[in-house]
């Protein structure tokens, strides 16, 4: 019982985090590389598809449990400290729910089908001998 606390008090830290990077992106003094990065975390956060589906055992929560903070760690680091404060403090009193359009989503379908093929066509070449 003490693990699944410990993971609802992360998830819930985490949630404020990318609330309050969420924040950060729309601030105009916050650096165009965190934005970026900033902009990748969060479409990674509420996109439908996983680099690793969750149905796999503990290797599908791997990419969560990794690729999320280490955005979110790179992302602060390439903002200013205040900057990132009072983002964080806003974070704390207010929840932002994230905005929905279906074609963001399909938007996001699409940019996961289109890398799936990039990466296939990279690695057609050495998959082609067993063929």
């Amino acid at each position: 019982m003490k693990i699944i606390e410990q993971l609802r008090k992360w998830a819930t830290a985490l949630k404020t985090q990318i609330t309050a990077l969420y924040i950060a992106y729309q601030r105009p003094d916050v650096p165009l590389l965190s934005k970026i990065i900033i902009s990748l975390v969060i479409a990674y956060a509420v996109s439908p598809i996983d680099l690793i589906p969750d149905f796999i055992p503990i290797l599908g929560w791997l990419d969560e449990l990794l690729l999320l903070p280490l955005g979110c760690w790179l992302a602060i680091r390439l903002m200013p400290s205040a900057i990132w404060l009072d983002c964080q403090e806003k974070a704390q009193h207010r929840s932002i729910q994230l905005p929905r359009n279906r074609w963001i989503v399909w938007g996001i379908i699409i940019i996961w089908c289109l890398l799936a093929v990039w990466l296939l066509s990279l690695a057609w070449p050495y998959f082609e001998q067993y063929f």
